[in-house]
This record gives C-alpha cells, structure tokens and sequence, in this order.
C-alpha cells in the first residue's frame, strides 16, 4: 500500500481487525441468504508522515449511495451540536445576507437547515442521494457529487465561492486526500474561512476506540500531521478546538497561506507541542491498540457467554457503524445479543451486516424487558442513557464497551 498523502510505501500495520463488510450495508431479509462480501480491516500508519490509513477496498461510490443508512439528524445531540455550531459562525465570521456557505457532505441537512432559518444564503454537496433526498424537503440547494478539485473549478466558474466552507467528519471518508484538499484551495474565498470536524487520532489511540476504524473511514488524524498536509497545499490552520463529540474530535479553522487578515492562534502550536510530547511523530508511540482491543474483545464475549448461561437476555441499542466493527471483530452474533435496538426507522426490520442481528424499535425493549443492554453507540451514551432510563424499573443494567467493558 501506499500512502494516500506522501506515497510512501506502508508496511506498519497501526492494528489489524482481520475481515469485515463495510459497517453501513445493512440488509434486508432477502439479502440474509446472499453471499456476504467481507472485506480487510487492517489500518497502516506511515513512517514518513505519520497518516493512519486504511486501503480503498470498497470504492467510495459504493459506499455513498442511494443506500447509505446514515442520517445525521436522528441524533439530538448532533442537532444541538450543529445549532451551536451556526450560531458561532455568524457572529465569529460576521456572515449576514450577503454571505455564502458551503457545507462539503452536508448529509440530510441537519446543519445547513439552521443557516437556511438565519436567512444565510448555502449550498450543500452531498453524494448519496437518499439523504440529498431528506436535504432537498427541507428546502435546501444540494449538488448530488462527491468533492474534488473538478467540482471546485466548477464552482468557481460559476461565481460560487464560499466565504465559509464547512466539512463536519468528512475529512476521514475521502480516499483522495490530496484532491479533496486541493480542491478546498480553489473554491474558498481569499478572505474566507473553512472548518472542518473530525476525530482525534490521540482520542482513538488514548481512550481505545478501535472501533471507529471501518472501511469509509479511510484516514485517521493527529493535528501534527493535519497540519503539515494543509501547508502542502498552499492552507493554514489559524485555530483549533477539542470537542467532546465522536468520543473526542477536533475542530480545526483554516485559511489561504496568502491571506494575512486572520491571525494564527496559540492554539495551534499548543497542540502541537501536545502531541509531539506525546511522540506523536515516533512511530512507537502507534503500538499497543491490537492488545487493547483483544482485551475489551475477550472480556465483551466471556460476559455475553456468562449470561447466555444464565438465561439472561442481552440487547443491544444504536445501529451505528461502529457497532458493527466491535460485533464483528469480537465474532458476536444473534445468540448472543437477540436484537439490536435504534431511533432511526431507515434501519427498521433490516439486519447488521457480518453478524445479521435483527434491527427493531424501541417499543421492543418493553416487551422483552432484557436483562442488560449493550450500548453500541457509546459515543452519545448519556444521550442513549437518559432516553431509556425507564429500564431501571425492572433493573436492567447498560453494558458500556469502550474504552473498557463496564456496567452501568
């Protein structure tokens, strides 16, 4: 393999999470007799830039399509997050009528319906087209295409330049990195700002989030080398921020080199320093998650089997991609966990792919009344927690399976 940003070639594996199919091809039930396409999950990390990076083995256009399951606006908290987010950008880059906005991957709308309601002008760019769908009824402009230097020159010919160009947990999904950023140079403003979300590669490493790694995640980043690639291109980040969101994420504000009206902040060689303390740029510092995630995987399946044997029944709640790389991996399947419980009706009656365990509503869980409940989706646990605090009546009890198996 080599690397999708400096074209080293890669032989150190980060972790190796042996096969999967891709954690976002749900089924139906007609599908549960279907040959099942499992594909590897091994993540390299470059020596020369230190990039962690998985090969494209599912082509992104498979991956976003008309079938891609995930809708951001099933998540209260997301939506709460995005709110927030809008009201910070139109009073830190002073956006009014007159402004423009982009958001790359603007999924079913959940962020650009809050410039649309401060009457900012926007446009989304959203390649699967059943959230585009969602996007459009909300009464959104959405350009059904993925985002590279082609679509920015396009853009740009016809006069849409962004004074703000926003790119929320995109970044890792692009498998032509360099294309993607080059085209960010082009479409943005000379006087303009992009921001963009993602998830902190020291969080996935700390805190052992093995699995956020899945095959539409083809890069994971460290700011240390975010960086460096944004100056390759001709871009600098002048801030950064750390959220909570995604179990740990990094909000990073970015400029044309050219462009000497916004100051570069503190902020940035903090975090720096942070990580190069940390030997962020020794490739040492990469070992150690495969004994970490077989920890959680031998501990997660000796307690499933544990209360198999004692006729407890166990269920699971949030069909989210991440789930699917932990049930995979750890070789779990509907004996263990009867069905997985999630808000979205999009995966209502369909099954996870690997594992093929049931997707119900949540009005299942009164009728069964399991015993524990795994909450796959630990990322907005609280979220999950406080929505079904009504278990505790028959004393059921939350599995939490990162950073370690814990009951709750």
């Amino acid at each position: 393999m080599i690397c999708r940003f400096c074209k080293t070639e890669l032989f150190n594996v980060f972790i190796d999470l042996i096969n999967s199919p891709p954690s976002n091809s749900f089924l139906t039930e007609n599908e549960l007799n279907k040959p099942e396409i499992y594909y590897p999950l091994k993540i390299y990390i470059c020596h020369n830039c230190f990039l962690v990076q998985i090969d494209e083995y599912k082509q992104s256009d498979e991956i976003f399509n008309e079938k891609y399951a995930y809708f951001s606006s099933y998540s209260s908290s997301w939506l709460i997050h995005s709110k927030n987010y809008v009201n910070m950008a139109i009073q830190k880059f002073q956006l009014n009528k007159k402004s423009f906005v982009i958001e790359i991957a603007s999924n079913d709308g959940y962020l650009l319906q809050y410039f649309k309601e401060r009457g900012i002008p926007c446009l989304g760019i959203e390649p699967a087209s059943n959230v585009a769908a969602t996007a459009k009824e909300k009464g959104l402009n959405i350009i059904e295409e993925f985002f590279g230097a082609d679509l920015a020159r396009i853009l740009v010919a016809e006069g849409k330049i962004p004074d703000l160009l926003i790119g929320n947990n995109v970044l890792a999904h692009v498998p032509n990195l360099n294309d993607f950023i080059q085209g960010l140079k082009i479409l943005l403003h000379h006087k303009g700002a992009i921001t963009l979300e993602f998830p902190h590669l020291l969080k996935l490493i700390e805190k052992n989030q093995f699995d956020t790694i899945y095959h539409e995640h083809y890069s994971y980043f460290s700011f240390f080398t975010v960086n460096n690639i944004f100056k390759f291109h001709g871009l600098e980040i002048f801030d950064v921020e750390k959220l909570p969101t995604h179990g740990g994420s990094l909000r990073i504000y970015v400029k044309q080199a050219e462009d000497k009206s916004k100051v570069i902040l503190q902020s940035v060689e903090n975090l720096i320093n942070l990580e190069i303390a940390k030997k962020i740029n020794n490739i040492d510092y990469y070992k150690g998650l495969q004994s970490k995630a077989n920890d959680i995987k031998y501990d997660l399946i000796n307690f499933l089997i544990t209360q198999k044997k004692k006729d407890n029944l166990v269920i699971a709640y949030g069909a989210a991609a991440k789930g699917n790389t932990l049930l995979n991996y750890c070789g779990i399947k509907k004996d263990l966990i009867k069905f997985i419980v999630d808000i979205s009706p999009k995966k209502h009656n369909k099954f996870l792919p690997g594992s093929h365990i049931p997707i119900l509503h949540e009005d299942e869980i009164k009728i069964f009344k399991p015993k524990y409940i795994l909450i796959l989706a630990w990322n907005i646990k609280e979220e999950i927690m406080k929505q079904l605090n009504y278990v505790r009546e028959w004393d059921c009890k939350f599995i939490i399976p990162i950073p370690k198996v814990m009951i709750v």
